[in-house]
């Protein structure tokens, strides 16, 4: 399997190299060369597995026996999704019934509590895999290779990462967050870990601020270079690629259910999915493509609606054209993106599904159409695009929002429910998308699986918001675990950066290595 980038599809990659870079030079994302088909009998043969040997088959599907063997895919899957040491969940991402047609798939069982642990726990050991492998191949005289680990977050993926790659040898991390616009405990997850490779930037601005600083230092070539950098955010392809595993574990987890009450019929599945990067749903698209039964992909955005608008009107645009505004704070914060960066991966596949059947380098054209996309929205803030495209875009997807109204409305409707269930903010989205997309079908309604990306903890403020006068409602008791009781007090290790200014973010990074900060 090999691997191009999205603006420019005639240099092959392979996966080792795609998950060292994270970027590709001309800012493009990494797609594979194919996306292969599942096996004949997958579903009889794939039926009993384990999530940790699901992963294993279907990781293996992109990642050529040249690079990794089976039994390495196997080590490092092992290694990653080990119950009860790493994930406190046997199934790892457990699917728990809420009614008949509506089904919760939890994703929040690793360290840090949020879906990213699932990406990163293994994107670290694939990390400190490939690093000791080449430098086993060095001579005594060669120094060793390092990687520094440059990314941004808007809450989750900055404590999934700094869990998943700290005190590894050769791998420094710089995590860089907006400064009050993460909860107070995914603060206190990231900033309250000391370990001497995990640096902390707390930058004055927004996520988009820090997304697009990361992007220019992978764009700066020398800066590059000196450093070795690497990518955790969902710009690296590794993380599209295990979070693919996680769809056909909820295939076979609700077949399993259905077959249990009676029903021998395959699961008739929609997946809805609040998002804000595009990643996590990718991951879902991946899936469909690879032929995983399942009916259009539910998009659940907040009022940072920027891919609900591209479904409704073909217009991909960073101002909300009714509104003025750019990207606004809500309850549900790690959606409070303006720019969704996987969002150009599907473009390409749109771009590529619309273009002329007769174009013998359909995919050069693809890459260059795409290119050209990503330009004018650099420059200009929006792109429309062509009516067969959004066509295209519609065959696999459907979108609506949520407001934080809503948001608080769903927590207290599902709290006082039977069962009763507390969902964190964006799990909210998620379900009250769900519930306006059920409602637009036509024919009978699917069973819906909701994404459950974090834990209610997480979001104290949003939670008691919803539930704060609720008979009987106790946050410590009812949702905080306990290996939270304790971070807002625990000693901090943060840079504060006082403008979100790329060569102000460069120099921190130089005088850290340097060692005089």
């Amino acid at each position: 399997m090999r691997y191009f980038s999205t603006r420019g599809g005639d240099e092959e990659l392979s996966f080792e190299e795609v998950v060292l870079a994270g970027l590709a030079p001309d800012g493009g994302l990494y797609i594979p060369a194919e996306i292969p088909k599942l096996p004949e009998n997958w579903e009889d043969d794939w039926s009993k597995l384990s999530y940790q040997d699901l992963a294993v088959v279907i990781l293996s599907l992109f990642i050529s026996p040249s690079e990794l063997s089976r039994e390495d895919i196997t080590e490092l899957v092992y290694n990653t999704y080990a119950y009860p040491q790493k994930f406190r969940d046997p199934l790892i991402t457990p699917l728990v019934p809420l009614s008949e047609k509506r089904y919760i798939l939890e994703l929040f069982h690793g360290p840090t509590y949020a879906f990213k642990d699932l990406a990163l726990q293994l994107l670290g050991n694939l990390f400190e895999f490939f690093l000791r492998r080449r430098n086993t191949r060095k001579t005594p005289e060669e120094p060793a290779e390092r990687l520094t680990v440059v990314g941004a977050t808007s809450g989750d993926t900055g404590s999934a990462a700094i869990y998943g790659l700290r005190n590894k040898a050769n791998i420094s991390i710089f995590i860089l967050f907006p400064r009050g616009r993460v909860s107070e405990i995914q603060e206190a997850q990231m900033t309250t870990v000391m370990d001497e490779n995990v640096h902390n930037v707390r930058v004055a601005g927004t996520f988009d601020d820090c997304q697009d600083i990361v992007k220019t230092l992978f764009s700066d070539k020398e800066f590059n270079e000196r450093h070795s950098l690497a990518a955790v955010n969902s710009i690296n392809w590794a993380r599209i690629l295990v979070q693919i595993v996680y769809y056909f574990s909820a295939y076979f987890q609700l077949k399993k259910s259905l077959a249990g009450s009676g029903t021998s019929v395959k699961p008739d599945i929609q997946f809805v999915v609040p998002t804000g990067n595009f990643g996590d749903i990718l991951a879902g698209y991946y899936a469909k493509r690879m032929m995983l039964p399942m009916r259009k992909l539910g998009i659940a955005t907040n009022a940072n609606d920027i891919l609900t608008r591209f479904w409704k009107t073909g217009r991909y645009a960073k101002v909300n054209p009714s509104t003025g505004l750019g990207v606004r704070e809500t309850l549900s914060p790690a959606m409070d993106i303006t720019v969704s960066s996987n969002f150009e991966r599907l473009l390409w596949y749109l771009a590529y599904q619309s273009s002329s059947p007769d174009d013998p380098k359909k995919r050069t054209t693809a890459c260059k159409t795409v290119a050209g996309w990503m330009e004018q929205v650099k420059k200009e803030g929006q792109i429309v695009v062509p009516d067969e495209v959004l066509r295209a875009a519609r065959e696999d997807f459907v979108a609506e929002k949520a407001d934080d109204a809503q948001i608080t409305n769903t927590i207290l409707k599902y709290y006082e429910g039977s069962p009763s269930y507390i969902p964190d903010p964006h799990t909210a989205v998620g379900l009250h998308v769900a519930a306006l997309v059920a409602k637009e079908e036509i024919v009978e309604p699917a069973v819906q699986v909701i994404l459950a990306t974090a834990h209610p903890a997480k979001f104290s403020a949003a939670v008691n918001q919803a539930l704060g006068t609720a008979d009987g409602f106790d946050f410590d008791r009812d949702v905080l675990p306990h290996e939270f009781r304790d971070f807002l007090a625990r000693e901090r290790r943060v840079i504060d950066v006082d403008r979100p200014d790329a060569g102000l973010v460069r120099a921190t990074i130089e005088m850290v290595v340097q060692g005089k900060v």
